[in-house]
């Protein structure tokens, strides 16, 4: 029984009837675990399998300290595109792992670039960015007509 059910049967908010439990302990449930089982941190978002095959995936990472860098410099040194999202960090570790990116980036080669505040875009030297400009300033935009 999980411990805020516990807590509820204890102060009489809810039936304490353990064979008609409805949720799982906070441990996992008994048995073997498929073949495909979430090995990373879950903070760590990686695209398909299909687009692995294809060598087109990009990770997001939302740390929660400088433990969590670990998780950046693995994906990078894989030669997976990482987006960094530090908004949940505090201001010293945020900075922590910018400079833990930064020579990371520079030590195979990459590059890394600020996307928004606390975003950054990390991408490895095999990977090009394409910088795409608003369509109201393309010459040979969709819409030029003339």
């Amino acid at each position: 029984m999980g411990s805020v059910r516990k807590a509820s049967a204890w102060l009489g908010l809810v039936d304490d009837n353990t064979e008609d439990e409805r949720y799982y302990d906070d441990d996992y449930s008994e048995g073997t675990e498929p073949a495909d089982a979430w090995v990373t941190d879950p903070r760590v978002k990686v695209a398909a399998d299909t687009a692995e095959d294809k060598g087109r995936r990009i990770g997001t990472v939302t740390p929660d300290s400088f433990r969590d860098a670990r998780a950046i410099g693995e994906l990078f040194r894989d030669g997976v595109p990482v987006i960094m999202n530090l908004t949940a960090m505090e201001g010293a570790d945020a900075k922590r792992v910018v400079d833990f990116a930064a020579g990371l980036t520079f030590g195979l080669r990459g590059t890394i670039e600020r996307v928004a505040t606390r975003v950054f875009l990390l991408t490895p030297a095999h990977t090009e960015i394409i910088s795409g400009e608003p369509a109201g300033r393309r010459e040979d935009g969709f819409f030029n007509q003339s």
